[in-house]
């Protein structure tokens, strides 16, 4: 595995952004048939490939949501309240989600793109890419925003677009 260049793969993004997310709507519109058996096989192909820990760009550029149940669980591992833990660390944006205060990540190590709380960490980020979601289609919107900051996402909708090549 080839460690991730972050500035050719923002030059890439730059180049490809429109066509990946114009292939994404397409995908929506027109679903084919076994989408989420050809996502969940290139889901598979893209880990082969992608190595986040050479990355953490989505810890370095984007903020997690954080639920009810990560500020108890987060809060309780620092010996804070949650109303403690938020005061802190997170600001509740317009939809009334709570986020972190800052980017990069408070929780990341920038020198081993290891993140200090991985065991407890948010749902959001446990989840993240969200690559081998059941229901694909559920997911392509935000497929279509993690293209510009996952390199694995990136992949993802690459391989999909070669699968799919004239078929939309």
């Amino acid at each position: 595995m080839e460690p991730i260049n972050l500035r050719s793969f923002k030059v890439k993004v730059s180049k490809n952004k429109r066509k990946m997310k114009l292939f994404l709507s397409r995908l929506e519109k027109n679903v084919p048939r076994r989408l989420d058996n050809i996502a969940a096989e290139v889901d598979k192909e893209v880990w082969q490939e992608v190595d986040c820990l050479s990355c953490s760009n989505c810890c370095r550029s984007m903020t997690p949501t954080f639920t009810k149940k990560d500020t108890e669980r987060i809060a309780a591992h620092f010996n804070q309240t949650p109303d403690e833990f938020r005061e802190k660390w997170l600001y509740k944006d317009k939809k009334g989600d709570w986020m972190n205060t800052k980017t990069p990540c408070q929780f990341l190590d920038l020198k081993t793109n290891m993140c200090s709380i991985y065991t407890i960490r948010p749902e959001d980020c446990a989840g993240f890419p969200h690559l081998a979601k059941k229901k694909m289609t559920d997911y392509i919107h935000v497929h279509k925003q993690n293209i510009e900051y996952c390199p694995a996402t990136y992949k993802m909708v690459e391989k999909m677009q070669l699968r799919f090549e004239g078929k939309l």
